[in-house]
């Protein structure tokens, strides 16, 4: 019996009173149900960006280098040579809550197409994700099936993950976040976009089947969970890498001829937000003869593959002509190809099904009466002054414990389930490095591209930590040599009908448009995940960043690994900041204080000069400053070399502990053969620069005395992840 089209129907599709009201009118009659599902997943805030969009405009996007920004499948940036760089970052984090290996597996998948769509080989896959407390027995059970996940998918499709963050706590216990960006290149005169244009052009499906996975997925995502989240399974896709590699060669063919008018991935909604934005941005009508989509399953009907989100799907516009070049090489590469509408002059999009008008909608009113939000906000509170915390361990137990624990325990464990090296492009693999760095094939440049967010700054100050978010990737960027030039987003926040939430987005978006702005490092991609909240428990705001770099020549590319005789060099001051800090946290027991000031000129001045102290070849390893302040930081470059250091005392005025374990900002620590050359340029340039030690033997010997054999210390830092996995069963 069919479903009777009324308001408390429209309300399980997650429409509001007003919004039903408002389909009614456009409409002047009741919806069919197609056309219900139709109206809910485009005006769903996963599609419809309705809660951010207000904020979202205030960011700035453009600059000289910026061939596309936001509003395509991906941004585009001029990187030199012809070339762009294609990039995004997007969300699948309800999915890998409720079915961790295919969420994972479908969130590499749905964002290599958002990329491959526009025209670009795919060179690398990051990830950034943050999961709950280690000890629940579903943390690790989540941590295991996203791992693998993300592995499966990225190996079987031949596109090296590279990079990427991973935190724990316990915010995320209900709702782990799992943002992944992937990154390709294209000739910068060769981009394809989605509008489509060509008055009686055939609209073509192609790539897998249509089945009944993922039906209102994009709904799902744009709410809360509640005890039902495990009834929800049906609404995660299931991914198919080895399709999804036929489905790269056969576009990439394609693309290389001029048979494309525009094309469109099918994510989330599926067919219904391809044909609808396509025919959207390019001010036409469609027609659309379901009885052509190529199904999988019987007896589906119209709601059913207009909503459904199976994996490994385009829809194409083509030119007339090029239409059997097209279906032979889809043929080739064993893809489904057809032909399943064409364009109209309607301005309408006109669904048939058995000879059956389904939907029959306008598209002005769709996108332009679509619902635009400037909810209540909040101001977040300034958190109180922290005042001074005495030492409770001392310099050596306190980097023992931080170097074990779990947000800064070697990854190796997550690392090696991912090919890093597959393509033979990858230059500075994980952990080698404060931003991955892959080789431009045939060329000798190469892109340095990172992930990054700090939550607990976020939370503390929303807008402190948005600006800190961008710097940061910004700094681990310029860490490796190359020169940053965009950033893709992840805005991951609770609840937007909450005003403290609003509140946070609000200032996390503040944040992030001064840092972008002050270091010429636009946005131009993302992706909004809001409703990450679980029985009305939200997450730490996290406004993760993606950013992308360009070195001119690989081989000048530096790394965070030691060897023996040379002089460490702390770049930038040290005020001993220790307010949400690492430290304060794994050894004092307390998350409070502000965070670490952001100062943007310092930011630029201090990035600026270690760039061209890098470029010029006198840098023998760089490492940003971060997670566990300067001895955290010297630690993991000693390991990376297997080289040890022996540390100066620290200077005066400043507590040893805040001295070592503090976060303040924009700060590196360089390893040179001339410190004094190093540090009477600092001093030219008015950036604050002090020699901290130097390299060689087996031990790290600390400014009090102390010393911790590197077996000793890389067995801490290398313990976490094998023992926790190791336990008792997780899947």
């Amino acid at each position: 019996m069919a479903q009777q089209v009324n308001q408390a129907l429209a309300r399980q599709f997650g429409l509001s009173a007003d919004e039903y009201a408002k389909v009614l009118a456009i409409m002047g009659r009741t919806p069919t149900l197609t056309e219900l599902g139709v109206f809910s997943v485009m005006w769903s805030e996963h599609c419809s960006y309705k809660s951010s969009r207000v904020w979202l405009k205030t960011l700035p996007t453009k600059a000289p280098w910026v061939i596309h920004g936001p509003g395509e499948n991906a941004g585009v940036i001029d990187i030199g040579d012809g070339l762009a760089a294609i990039f995004k970052m997007e969300s699948h984090n309800h999915p890998s809550f409720i079915e961790p290996y295919q969420g994972a597996a479908t969130g590499v998948g749905g964002i290599l197409r958002d990329v491959f769509t526009m025209g670009a080989r795919p060179i690398a896959n990051l990830n950034a994700l943050r999961f709950g407390d280690p000890a629940l027995p579903r943390t690790r059970r989540i941590v295991d099936g996203v791992v693998r996940g993300i592995g499966g998918y990225g190996n079987c499709v031949g596109v090296p993950t590279v990079g990427g963050e991973i935190n724990f706590h316990p915010s995320y216990n209900g709702n782990p976040l799992v943002n992944a960006m992937t990154v390709g290149i294209a000739p910068k005169d060769r981009i394809f976009l989605s509008a489509a244009a060509g008055i009686g052009n055939p609209v073509v499906y192609v790539g897998s089947k249509t089945g009944r996975d993922g039906i209102h997925g994009a709904t799902m995502a744009s709410a809360e969970f509640g005890k039902d989240a495990e009834e929800k399974r049906p609404t995660v896709q299931v991914g198919d890498p080895f399709t999804e590699k036929l489905l790269i060669e056969a576009c990439l063919e394609l693309m290389a001829t001029d048979a494309i008018v525009a094309i469109q991935d099918m994510g989330a909604a599926g067919l219904t937000s391809s044909s609808v934005e396509m025919a959207g941005k390019g001010g036409v009508g469609i027609e659309l003869v379901l009885d052509q989509v190529p199904q999988r399953e019987t007896g589906m009907t119209a709601y059913e593959m207009m909503l459904s989100e199976s994996q490994e799907r385009m829809l194409m516009v083509l030119r007339p002509d090029r239409q059997d070049v097209a279906r032979a090489i889809f043929e080739k590469w064993d893809l489904d190809f057809a032909v399943i509408g064409h364009l109209t002059d309607t301005g309408r999009i006109v669904v048939k099904h058995r000879g059956v008008v389904e939907a029959d909608i306008p598209l002005d009113p769709l996108a332009e009466q679509a619902p635009l939000y400037h909810r209540p906000t909040v101001e977040p509170p300034k958190p109180a002054p922290l005042g001074p915390v005495a030492d409770p361990v001392g310099l050596a137990a306190g980097l023992m414990t931080l170097i074990g624990c779990p947000d800064v325990a070697s990854r190796a464990w997550v690392w090696d389930q991912y090919d890093s090296t597959v393509g033979g492009q990858t230059v500075k693999r994980p952990g080698g490095a404060d931003a991955a760095v892959v080789k431009i094939e045939d060329h000798a440049r190469a892109l340095a591209l990172t992930t990054d967010c700090t939550p607990r700054y976020c939370k503390a100050d929303p807008e402190v930590g948005g600006a800190q978010a961008v710097a940061e990737a910004w700094r681990n960027i310029t860490a490796t040599g190359a020169l940053p030039l965009a950033v893709t987003d992840n805005m991951n926040f609770g609840n937007p009908e909450k005003p403290e939430i609003m509140g946070q987005f609000a200032a996390a978006i503040r944040g992030m448009a001064a840092a972008c702005t002050a270091l010429d490092f636009p946005v131009v991609s993302g992706n909004v995940s809001l409703y990450n909240e679980t029985e009305g428990k939200g997450i730490l705001p996290t406004p993760a960043i993606g950013g992308v770099g360009v070195l001119e020549d690989a081989s000048k590319a530096v790394g965070i690994a030691l060897i023996p005789e040379l002089d460490l060099v702390l770049i930038g001051h040290s005020a001993g900041w220790l307010g949400q800090s690492l430290w304060l946290r794994e050894v004092a027991g307390r998350e409070d204080g502000p965070p670490p000031p952001v100062d943007l000129a310092v930011e630029r001045r201090n990035g600026d000069f270690v760039r061209g102290r890098i470029l010029s070849s006198t840098v023998h390893a760089c490492h940003d400053v971060s997670d566990g302040g300067v001895l955290v930081a010297i630690a993991e470059m000693a390991l990376a070399g297997n080289t040890g250091v022996r540390l100066l005392p620290e200077p005066a005025g400043v507590p040893p502990h805040a001295f070592w374990f503090g976060e303040d900002q924009g700060r590196y620590v360089l390893a040179v053969a001339d410190s004094a050359a190093l540090l009477q340029s600092a001093a030219f340039a008015g950036v604050p620069a002090v020699r901290i030690g130097q390299t060689g033997g087996g031990d790290l010997t600390l400014p009090d005395g102390g010393t911790i054999s590197l077996p000793t210390l890389r067995a801490a830092h290398e313990r976490f992840f094998p023992a926790w996995m190791n336990g008792p069963a997780t899947r």
